[in-house]
């Protein structure tokens, strides 16, 4: 009984206050999206302070981090400027002037063919000796300059 007039006194008092309430508005807090324009400088502080920090630009920082010595990375650099002079020599044998319309090329486990098709189009066909798997690149003859 006592719990019954304990709720009714509070069902009473409550619709004896007034209801206060107020339309909510959405206002962006970015001004990109039309926020208030002193925010910017906040925001970008804020997005600054998450950001993780760039890796170090010299190679004894990058080998210290990736937990590789000097030797590694110096390995690494030559493995892929040689790489990278091989692939030249190879694009200018086949693209260059005086190019063979076809020829093979074989270097590490690594077999590159290609042949130049009549209407100028050029297959690659690269084979890993290694495994046996096989990538074919057909290059239109519209980049490689003949008609």
């Amino acid at each position: 009984m006592r719990h019954a007039i304990i709720s009714q006194m509070l069902a009473v008092m409550s619709l004896s206050c007034p209801a206060l309430a107020q339309e909510l508005v959405y206002t962006p807090v970015n001004p990109s999206f039309g926020g208030n324009p002193f925010n910017s400088s906040h925001l970008l502080s804020i997005a600054e302070a998450d950001r993780p920090d760039p890796p170090a630009a010299s190679s004894s920082a990058f080998a210290a981090a990736s937990g590789a010595t000097q030797t590694d990375f110096f390995i690494r650099q030559l493995e892929s400027r040689i790489l990278s002079r091989l692939s030249l020599d190879i694009t200018d044998a086949i693209f260059g002037e005086g190019a063979e319309p076809s020829g093979t090329f074989s270097f590490n486990q690594t077999t590159l063919s290609f042949e130049t098709l009549i209407d100028g189009t050029i297959l690659l066909d690269i084979v890993d000796n290694a495994t046996g798997a096989t990538t074919t690149i057909e290059v239109p003859a519209f980049l490689t300059g003949s008609n």
